[in-house]
């Protein structure tokens, strides 16, 4: 008996994965920031901040906590408004692709 290991049906035509994936990506671009998205990334930025804080900097843990508190405070703005700035120009692309 001979077992083989991978894919043994079909042959995978070359735009079958890539495609989707791409086609997912540009789904995922065409549409608006969110805050939730924005405190997501914030949330999980500030917890390595603050985690780098107490294992690098050997900085207190209260200390630490704070400083992550206005880390948290500051990168969601930060983070939302870089994520609409370049969300408006994907859109200003589009427009302008779809002129010519």
């Amino acid at each position: 008996m001979v077992e083989t290991r991978g894919r043994t049906g079909r042959k995978p035509e070359p735009a079958d994965g890539k495609r989707s994936a791409r086609q997912a990506r540009m789904d995922r671009f065409s549409k608006p920031p969110t805050v939730r998205s924005a405190l997501q990334r914030s949330g999980i930025a500030a917890i390595v901040f603050v985690a780098a804080m107490i294992l690098i900097v050997h900085q207190t843990v209260p200390a630490a906590i704070a400083l992550g508190g206005f880390v948290l405070l500051f990168y969601v703005p930060l983070s939302y408004y870089t994520d609409l700035f370049f969300y408006r120009r994907r859109q200003a692309k589009e427009l302008e692709k779809g002129r010519h």
